[in-house]
């Protein structure tokens, strides 16, 4: 007959698996209505800009990597409110009791969620990579594309960074906020504010071009590498929007009574 020791802790989790874990839970965001539409309106923007493009373009724009390139768009303003419901769908769907019971330790189911989140980024954009080829294929055989094939690693890993730096800005403002809808209105609201009062108050005209992510991430995937000065400036928009929230996030989170 086996003798339960009761004084030994049990083990905690692995992260891999929380990680898993946080995957199948955005996974069961399809389960409902909003969570299909959702991911099923991102890819299908993603396919119908591919298309567009295609149709009103002249041939020898429509390369392999400027379709990739577009496909990413929608992408990349839509996908941040999955992040965000990552986060916030805790609170909203009345699941924090279980899951924080479950795992006492709440920075590793945080943890646990970015890193889901990375992957759902990254799935994205495997996806713009299918795109991109198959766009460029059919374009080809149907005589509406000639552009390059070419997909350089430094253009994939700059869309790779930017696209998992939106997602997890997402993330972000549903851990600060903890509320769905709030969460959602200022993530969109704040930046274009922002954009807006940076280009007509001279004085936040220099400092606005730091701080704006719209402004900052343009120059990571563009065509010619961006220099210096640039990946400075995406590094202080990501700062800014991204590790400032999350880390204020995470303290609020530690701190909040679960009911």
């Amino acid at each position: 007959m086996t003798v339960l020791d009761l004084t030994q802790a049990p083990a905690r989790p692995p992260l891999t698996r929380l990680a898993l874990v946080e995957l199948v839970e955005l996974r069961k965001m399809t389960d409902t209505r909003a969570g299909r539409w959702l991911l099923a309106i991102i890819a299908l923007v993603a396919i119908a800009t591919v298309v567009v493009f295609m149709a009103v373009r002249p041939a020898d724009e429509q390369s392999a990597g400027q379709l990739f390139g577009l496909s990413q768009i929608g992408v990349g303003l839509l996908l941040p409110v999955v992040g965000i419901l990552a986060v916030t769908g805790e609170w909203s769907q009345r699941t924090a009791l279980t899951t924080f019971a479950l795992v006492p330790q709440r920075l590793r189911i945080l943890t646990a969620k970015v890193l889901a989140a990375v992957v759902l980024a990254t799935g994205f954009v495997l996806l713009g990579l299918v795109l991109g080829v198959l766009g460029r294929g059919v374009g080809g055989v149907l005589g509406v594309s000639s552009g390059e094939w070419d997909l350089p690693v430094r253009a994939i890993g700059s869309m790779l960074l930017v696209e998992v730096a939106t997602v997890l800005i997402g993330v972000a403002f549903g851990t600060l906020l903890m509320n769905t809808p709030v969460a959602i209105v200022l993530y969109f609201v704040l930046p274009t504010v922002w954009t807006t009062v940076g280009s007509m108050v001279k004085a936040l005209r220099d400092a606005s071009v730091w701080l704006d992510t719209n402004r900052a991430f343009e120059p990571l995937t563009g065509e010619s590498a961006a220099t210096g000065t640039e990946w400075a400036r995406a590094g202080t928009a990501i700062a800014l929007w991204m590790v400032v929230p999350l880390a204020i996030g995470a303290y609020r989170l530690m701190k909040r009574e679960v009911k």
